[in-house]
């Protein structure tokens, strides 16, 4: 009740007419009224799915955690997708599309083909292990070392830098649209999100379905907006025709792969967005994230199947929702629109590309455009939450806090671990300095200083069952300090007798000096073959010794599929060519 009165209470802004040139940041009564609606509607679902819950007498902890077998397939498809799309792909990654264009909804397409290789290879492996936690499959994999070791370091990892990106972000993208004070968002994010976690991974995966509903709809509704008014600007009429001069006038932000020579080369190296490192991004993010493998790990492997298709339908979609519009940004500036609005401390900021759009629509449409983009915030952070709060209880409390604790214990550790988390994010998020520090491509970056050396530990964890745990943990050491040593090594290395291959480009640093680097996707390809050939060094030396290891069970026929579920893959291997070869 205190969250809806708060909310009430925002509407304290007074707005102007707006116009292409003269942006007012604020939003109307008719706004709040559907914003209002929005979040009435997302509340009063949480709540009668969390009673129907305890009228059921489902109380165990790991239907608090994981919903066990209450999600539905399209409830975990949704809850994927409302999970991953936040700030940093409606602000981020349509800033890219004001930048680079179409290119960068390879971190999209590419990732429906990965839900695809996780529904099929990876899903199965946790599901015919009872697998709950990321910690939980390393214990039984290696050892209560490795595990509790990256235990520690992903809920550091979660909080400080994800929950509080999520949060800052958020925050500053809908300030940047309602004209609301920063800190008063964040803090409204974060009771919103509290507010949905505390009801457990049930609530949680069924309130989602409304949140990407907005989420889509709002996102549907800019998009429109930004395709109609480069339509209008050239004296025509349509979406459609929208589109078409769009492509007519920035022929080259629609293009999927980049040549060498391209200003954008460094973020989008080429092939390696189909053959390289941009597998690494996706498959470590959907198939070794506890935050995003956590949606499925309750159901039975139909289920979570389906629901893993659906995923991947939807994010054929996303580019549509936040790359064309920072495409039709970057058109409608060129014709010298958004002049003063696209500029950050004198300088051109593509990252405000969507709030300014946001800021055009009309009374109403812009509440709902405000109501997606809160709920693409709500539901990363509650999904993040949740996912700390699991981490915490089943696999640090449980295991080494308090042995004895009972199912009630470990869900009330759950729902005060959510309050902490957030609070701690909440304090220090303003701290970071996280706005100075760019978007999606930064988050991008630097989560790939971790992500090759722990997918190499969970891929030979899968399928080598040679692999040790002296292997794991060389792999998530090493691995770290390579990216770093990869990052830093142009500053006393001439790699310009790599750049005939492609793999180092020249890139202009701030203080006017140029240098050969490697672009971070190619990094991160190279990271993982050394971590993978180091693993199997290792683990070959730890076998003579006499190590022992621990392999998981495996059956080949549990990696087959249902004729359904191969009918909906082929169709989005389909769709995903035919982009591929349309925009190449």
């Amino acid at each position: 009740m205190n969250i809806v009165i708060i909310f009430i209470c925002s509407n304290f802004y007074l707005t102007t007419h707006l116009t292409a040139n003269a942006i007012m940041n604020s939003l109307q009564t008719k706004d709040y009224i559907v914003f209002l609606f929005y979040f009435i509607i997302v509340a009063s679902y949480g709540l009668y799915i969390y009673y129907r819950k305890k009228k059921a007498s489902v109380t165990a902890s790991h239907d608090y955690f994981l919903a066990e077998g209450s999600l539905t397939w399209w409830a975990i498809g949704a809850s994927l997708i409302a999970s991953n799309i936040s700030a940093e792909q409606f602000i981020g990654m349509s800033g890219n599309g004001f930048k680079m264009g179409l290119a960068i909804s390879t971190y999209e397409w590419m990732a429906a083909a990965t839900l695809l290789i996780v529904a099929i290879f990876f899903i199965p492996v946790y599901l015919k292990n009872k697998i709950y936690t990321m910690p939980q499959f390393l214990n039984e994999r290696y050892n209560s070392t490795v595990a509790m070791v990256m235990a520690v370091f992903w809920l550091l990892l979660y909080v400080v830098v994800n929950l509080t990106s999520i949060l800052y972000l958020g925050a500053l993208a809908i300030s940047s649209v309602s004209g609301l004070n920063l800190t008063l968002c964040m803090y409204m994010l974060a009771l919103f999100a509290i507010f949905i976690t505390l009801g457990g991974m049930k609530v949680i995966g069924y309130t989602d379905v409304i949140q990407v509903f907005f989420l889509i709809l709002g996102g549907l509704v800019t998009t429109y907006l930004a395709l109609n008014m480069v339509s209008k600007h050239y004296g025509s009429e349509g979406v459609l025709k929208g589109f078409t001069l769009m492509m007519h006038h920035a022929d080259n932000h629609f293009h999927m792969i980049f040549k060498q020579g391209n200003e954008n080369y460094p973020s989008l190296p080429g092939l390696t967005v189909l053959i390289g490192g941009m597998w690494i991004v996706n498959l470590n993010y959907w198939g070794c994230n506890q935050y995003i493998t956590q949606r499925a790990l309750g159901a039975d492997l139909k289920t979570a199947r389906s629901g893993l298709l659906f995923a991947a339908c939807l994010k054929l979609l996303m580019p549509v929702i936040v790359v064309l519009p920072g495409i039709a940004a970057f058109v409608l500036y060129k014709e010298g629109n958004f002049q003063t609005e696209m500029l950050q401390n004198g300088e051109l900021n593509p990252d405000r590309a969507y709030p300014v759009l946001l800021n055009l629509l009309p009374e109403g449409l812009k509440g709902l455009s405000f109501a997606a983009l809160t709920a693409a915030v709500v539901a990363s952070l509650a999904g993040k939450a949740n996912s700390i709060a699991t981490i915490f209880t089943l696999d640090i409390y449980k295991k080494k806090l308090n042995t004895e604790a009972d199912e009630k214990k470990m869900v009330w550790v759950g729902r005060v671990t959510v309050i902490a988390a957030m609070l701690i994010a909440v304090i220090i998020a303003p701290m970071l300095g996280i706005d100075k520090k760019g978007g999606f491509e930064f988050i991008q970056e630097y989560t790939g200083f971790v992500s090759p050396g722990i997918f190499a530990m969970f891929i030979l964890g899968f399928f080598w069952k040679k692999t040790s745990s002296n292997a794991a943990m060389f792999a998530t050491v090493a691995g770290f300090a390579m990216s770093v040593l990869f990052k830093l090594m142009p500053r006393f290395v001439d790699l310009s007798f790599l750049s005939s291959t492609g793999f180092a480009t020249k890139v202009q640093q701030k203080n006017g000096s140029m240098l050969y680097e490697i672009p971070f996707l190619d990094r991160m390809g190279f990271v993982f073959l050394i971590a993978v050939a180091g693993m199997i060094i290792i683990s070959i030396i730890d076998q003579k010794k006499g190590v022992i290891v621990k392999g998981l069970e495996i059956d080949k026929r549990m990696f087959k599929t249902s004729a359904g579920f191969a009918v909906g893959a082929l169709l989005v291997c389909g769709i995903l060519a035919a982009l591929y070869t349309i925009y190449w």
